[in-house]
């Protein structure tokens, strides 16, 4: 199933871009192209200098489809949107909580610092869960997200680590523990977050 899809896991789903009318099965090699690109700027360091917030989670989400769905890459979405069985947050309500979502991110990542141990897995598990849930974008929020993980992880001097699921047991538990953070339930996402980095 497509991140963010409200479609069922078999249907074909299509998206006007500036190279045509795409499938995603067309559209995904661009994207992963545009994915590594970003990667590799953050393990150069290219957004080392910016404070983690609004503005760089743009950044990101633009670095992704900048030039293949310019209307609304890097804006938040401004339509209500379904993902499975959760109900994001209304669009106009987005921007406030974003805003929020990092402040409080910054208090966490400041609260590791000073002892690691669950505290660092449950902000992990926050970063992700509670992104996810907002559901910022009108597309593309897995991605991005998962590139905010990464800067995340790298200005925390922690290794990267496999974020997508590989398998379907792996995916279903993935699954599971979205819909727990999706009600602020982070405990099966840190658990989540424990195996990602004993794997590394």
């Amino acid at each position: 199933m497509a991140e963010g899809s409200t479609w069922p896991p078999h249907a074909t789903r299509f998206l006007e871009t500036t190279r045509g009318v795409l499938s995603y099965a067309q559209l995904a090699p661009l994207l992963a192209e545009r994915v590594l690109r970003v990667q590799q700027d953050i393990e150069d360091g290219a957004f080392a200098a910016h404070p983690l917030d609004g503005v760089l989670l743009l950044s990101l989400h633009h670095g992704i489809c900048g030039d293949l769905v310019p209307d609304w890459a890097g804006r938040f979405r401004a339509t209500e949107v379904e993902v499975g069985r959760h109900s994001p947050p209304h669009s106009y309500q987005v921007p406030l909580l974003v805003h929020g979502y990092f402040a409080d991110l910054d208090a966490r990542i400041g609260d590791v610092s000073e002892g690691r141990g669950s505290l660092l897995l449950e902000t992990l598990a926050f970063a992700e869960g509670r992104m996810l849930s907002i559901h910022p974008f009108p597309d593309f929020n897995g991605r991005a997200t998962r590139l905010l993980l990464a800067e995340i992880l790298r200005r925390l001097e922690l290794p990267p680590v496999e974020l997508a699921p590989t398998d379907d047991a792996a995916r279903k538990d993935y699954i599971h523990a979205l819909e727990a953070a999706d009600q602020l339930d982070w405990k099966p996402l840190t658990e989540i977050w424990k195996q990602r980095l004993l794997a590394t």
